[in-house]
């Protein structure tokens, strides 16, 4: 028993001090894999990915991703606390319950977490969604966040997307390449960027419109 209670404490120390090393490096240094990637390629899949500074991705993926999955982005602090209020009110007069997940909280899932649901996953997401926000800038997260997001079966990252669905850059990225992109995130193994469905054009069509409303909630992109 006094074993098993000293590995479950090593084990604590290891899931805290672990991220919170990686997180100091990923401040200055590109993330070389991710726990998603390596259980991909273990499933069989390929790995393409080529890690691009901030400067080197298209503002329009930037506010495009921000307009799609978190407005509040660059204002919040981790956690959209009004989001989540709406998500529970929805869930509670009979709608599907749906993710209220930040860009944040999405960046350390990717970066130290399994893919799948369950508590002990969102308990620790909780826990690196802060740590995140604590040790690094807003422009340095939406930067991991675009770099190791998956856009595709063995597809990670706006450069490996840019160039596997429209043969250009992640630099280049015109708005409705960026917003097409953004339209795919929730689900990038069902939908395709590429060959958009009707449904991801629509989709899209509304991020671009988005985008147009967002103003001052879109400070925290570097021009």
């Amino acid at each position: 028993m006094f074993l098993l209670k000293r590995l479950l404490g090593w084990l604590a120390v290891l899931l805290l001090l672990a991220p919170l090393l990686l997180t100091l490096l990923y401040r200055f240094v590109p993330v070389p894999v991710t726990p998603l990637m390596v259980i991909r390629l273990f499933e069989g899949e390929s790995l393409h990915k080529d890690w691009q500074p901030a400067s080197r991705i298209s503002n329009q993926l930037k506010m495009a991703v921000i307009a799609s999955e978190d407005n509040k982005f660059c204002r919040h602090r981790g956690f959209d606390w009004e989001a989540f209020g709406h998500v529970l009110n929805e869930a509670a007069e009979g709608g599907r319950l749906r993710g209220g997940s930040t860009i944040t909280m999405q960046t350390a899932k990717n970066l130290y977490l399994w893919p799948g649901r369950s508590y002990t996953r969102k308990a620790l997401e909780a826990i690196y969604t802060p740590m995140l926000e604590l040790l690094l800038p807003k422009d340095r997260i939406l930067t991991l966040y675009l770099n190791i997001a998956e856009f595709g079966p063995g597809i990670y990252g706006a450069e490996a997307a840019a160039q596997a669905w429209f043969n250009t850059s992640a630099a280049d990225l015109n708005r409705h390449q960026a917003s097409l992109l953004a339209a795919v995130l929730p689900n990038p193994r069902r939908f395709s960027a590429g060959a958009p469905s009707s449904y991801i054009s629509q989709r899209a069509t509304a991020i671009s419109r988005r985008i147009n409303g967002l103003g001052g909630w879109l400070n925290c992109i570097n021009p």
